[in-house]
């Protein structure tokens, strides 16, 4: 298996629960942020937003792969 193969792969199960994943990484930011009594929740923030528009660019490049 090469890596496009594993890359195909690993976007298709991150799109298919997308809302899993977000839902994941919002809880993680968040257990960290309460770890460290909010000293770092802006830098979380800007995390959590990373790491939606990553998800939601997902959707985006597999029906780019798809129209080609």
């Amino acid at each position: 298996m090469g890596f496009d193969e594993i890359k195909n792969k690993i976007t298709d199960l991150v799109s298919d629960n997308a809302d899993k994943v977000s839902d994941g990484v919002d809880k993680a930011t968040d257990f960290i942020d309460d770890k460290t009594g909010g000293k770092y929740s802006e830098h979380l923030e800007n995390v959590d937003d990373k790491a939606r528009d990553f998800i939601d660019g997902l959707d985006g490049e597999k029906g780019e792969d798809n129209r080609a």
